[in-house]
């Protein structure tokens, strides 16, 4: 009787043992109660009841990412291209992940290529290799969307590659090196251009940098031609004047003597000298010349004074 006890109490720790469950933080399982759902497990200890529950789907709430292989897409203007895809995922809920689609993962590939087709179908092909961060958008809102009964957040969605056909690729390629060789004969151009423009600055300073100088230089002339006619001018100023004061002074000698008269004969003497010096084709002797002598003398004692 106590070894089948004992038996019976092994049997129930091994039940027990087998049925206990950890969770760790980034899992979850399903249990299923006789065939119907029951709850979730999270992290943590859990404990099922032997052959009633079952543990259907243990899977993990980490981001997902699935690089999907190259899917042909044809665009708006009928250029077939080949474009594979990035879909970054999340489980949210376990329980509609579990029972909300079959196999989630293909059906989230046939979802993805369909969803290209379609946005590729409405762009042309200059568009679509421009336009990634477009059609990365609007895959994500629809996958997203299309997902959520799934149990799965769509987190993002990148297009790694698009292929174009060869055909494509080599008048692409033409055109790059057409519009390079372009670029290249405009910035000569400009370069040209713009040596042209610096000479054409640096003759005109050049110029105007002479005309500065010619005009400095005139102004200098003119000054000193003007401080010089200043200069002859005091000159002749005061030998004017020097002349006029000897003359003053003359006569005020003369005046003193008390010789008026004498003085303006005088005067009268060297008129006819200055009409006698052999210049003149006509001599007029005035009527008192005989008086003239007279004069001479007295003005020859007052020198000698």
């Amino acid at each position: 009787m106590i070894y089948i006890v004992i038996i019976l109490f092994a049997i129930v720790a091994i039940l027990i043992a087998t049925n206990i469950r950890i969770i760790s933080q980034s899992d979850a399982v399903v249990i299923e109660r006789l065939g119907a759902y029951l709850k979730t497990w999270t992290v943590g200890l859990h404990v099922k009841f032997p052959f009633i529950d079952k543990m259907t789907n243990k899977m993990s709430l980490k981001e997902k990412v699935f690089d999907f292989p190259p899917q042909p897409v044809i665009t708006k203007d009928n250029v077939t291209m080949m474009i594979d895809t990035v879909v970054y995922f999340q489980i949210t809920d376990p329980k509609l992940y579990t029972y909300g689609v079959e196999r989630p993962i293909n059906a989230l590939e046939n979802l993805t290529a369909t969803t290209l087709r379609n946005i590729i179908g409405e762009l042309e092909l200059d568009e679509t290799l421009t336009s990634r961060d477009v059609i990365n958008t609007k895959m994500r809102s629809i996958l997203d969307e299309a997902t959520d009964p799934w149990g799965i957040k769509v987190n993002r969605v990148e297009v790694k590659n698009i292929e174009p056909p060869q055909a494509i690729r080599e008048a692409m390629e033409k055109q790059m090196r057409a519009e390079r060789e372009r670029r290249e004969e405009i910035l000569i151009a400009e370069g040209h251009k713009q040596a042209a423009v610096l000479e054409a600055e640096g003759k005109k300073q050049a110029l105007i940098l002479e005309a500065q100088a010619q005009k400095e230089a005139m102004i200098l002339d003119a000054e000193a031609q003007k401080e010089a006619a200043i200069q002859k001018a005091k000159g002749e100023a005061e030998a004017i004047r020097e002349v006029q004061e000897a003359k003053a002074s003359g006569m005020k000698m003369l005046k003193e003597a008390g010789m008026d008269d004498k003085v303006l004969k005088l005067r009268s003497l060297e008129a006819f000298e200055a009409a006698s010096n052999g210049q003149a084709t006509k001599i007029i002797i005035p009527s008192d010349i005989q008086n003239l002598a007279g004069v001479v003398s007295a003005v020859t004692e007052i020198a000698k004074k």
